[in-house]
């Protein structure tokens, strides 16, 4: 793949960086050319200074080959121009901007471009650190909208199936471990003793997951 990343701060580097690594070509713009030291000398992609929503700029950057783009730059305005002309001008598909407003962030999901909100994902897992509130959080989407949790399991459970916990709760089963190994369960299959369950919720939904989880079950409910 070619990758055009808009944006040489410690993401866009690190970003550029981890791409390389797995085999893509990369190509970095920032408008600051001192900002490339970051990449090192080791970095054998393109580099190019210039704004990042610049047509002339883009096109340098090999934007008319890509087939993926990050705006990763410090403003959000610049990230959301440079993430729109790449998906609606250059016909990009995969594209993805890095956005610190998290109301701008739901607006530009909802036309179809993919956000990254990192004040408030950054915020909610340090929150989660300092105030632990017993529930176990294996992750949390960038937009701090949906998670993964365990739901420990009242023992009525277990001989049952994913799908009436799954019918019962309201929320999907993500993946089960058994016996030390992750597994993708289907809606028939039934829980055995000692499985750890992990669902998908929101922080609307998960007290009540949890309840229903951790609840006797009576046949036929």
């Amino acid at each position: 793949m070619h990758v055009v990343i808009m944006g040489c701060g410690r993401l866009g580097s690190t970003l550029a960086h981890n791409l390389e690594e797995r085999g893509h070509a990369v190509a970095v713009i920032d408008q600051n050319s001192d900002a490339f030291r970051r990449l090192g000398s080791g970095f054998g992609g393109t580099t190019v200074a210039g704004i990042g929503f610049d047509r002339d700029v883009l096109r340098a950057a090999g934007i008319e080959r890509a087939d993926a783009f990050a705006a990763v730059s410090s403003g959000d305005n610049s990230n959301i121009i440079s993430a729109r002309l790449a998906r609606e001008t250059f016909g990009v598909s995969r594209v993805v901007a890095r956005i610190y407003d998290q109301k701008r962030a739901q607006v530009y999901e909802r036309l179809g471009i993919p956000t990254v909100a990192t004040i408030r994902w950054a915020a909610d897992r340090m929150v989660r650190h300092l105030v632990p509130e017993g529930t176990v959080e294996v992750f949390r989407d960038p937009t701090s909208v949906v998670s993964i949790v365990e739901a420990p399991l009242h023992r009525d459970w277990v001989g049952r199936t994913l799908k009436s916990l799954e019918e019962r709760s309201g929320a999907r089963v993500a993946y089960l471990m058994r016996f030390g190994m992750g597994t993708l369960g289907t809606p028939s299959t039934v829980i055995q003793d000692g499985d750890q369950v992990f669902m998908l919720v929101t922080d609307e939904t998960v007290g009540d997951v949890l309840d229903v989880a951790a609840g006797a079950t009576r046949e036929g409910l």
